[in-house]
């Protein structure tokens, strides 16, 4: 498996090794060894949850608060997203910066989301299947979020906007300077 870190210290792309015969393919999507190895800590994933999702469903920017924060590996399984991960560690260098990353069942790459990150995505292909393992339980009464369309930010989601759906929820979501970090 190729793992290389992204621009945002602690956030990684994962690419793994598949093999390809007339029966199909293989692939070691996980390995818990290797994955702590290269992100130098140990990560225990406790929860997977999975969506199916339309082409301009937007999903984001979500985050837990405090000690629910969790670190997520997501991927796709089927169809194709624009998986956008933003740092709100407000330590750090890259504090408001963002990574954007297509994931896709053709090029099967995987991005590691580490605690202290709001996640999205946004559905480029007809549908998708998405995937994510997370390292904390899910608390609703940690939720946070970044509404999708933030200035400050400056997201590109590939799409045009009147494509987008998006959920009531997801668009009474504050903007990056009014969110509870």
């Amino acid at each position: 498996m190729k793992i290389t870190e992204t621009e945002l210290k602690g956030c990684f792309i994962l690419e793994p090794k598949v093999f390809y015969d007339e029966r199909g393919y293989f692939q070691e999507s996980y390995n818990q060894q290797t994955f702590n190895k290269v992100v130098g800590k140990e990560i225990v994933f406790v929860q997977d949850n999975e969506s199916l999702s339309t082409k301009g469903v937007l999903r984001g920017l979500h985050y837990q608060k405090g000690t629910s924060a969790q670190a997520k590996l997501v991927r796709v399984i089927r169809g194709k997203v624009l998986d956008i991960a933003v740092d709100i560690r407000k330590d750090s260098k890259t504090f408001g910066k963002y990574v954007a990353i297509e994931l896709s069942e053709e090029n099967k790459k995987q991005l590691f989301v580490p605690r202290g990150f709001a996640h999205g995505f946004i559905v480029l292909s007809d549908s998708a299947l998405f995937s994510y393992k997370c390292d904390n339980f899910y608390n609703k009464e940690s939720e946070g979020g970044i509404i999708y369309n933030d200035e400050s930010l400056n997201i590109d989601w590939k799409l045009n906007e009147d494509e987008f759906i998006i959920s009531e929820k997801d668009l009474l979501l504050p903007k990056f300077e009014n969110t509870e970090l």
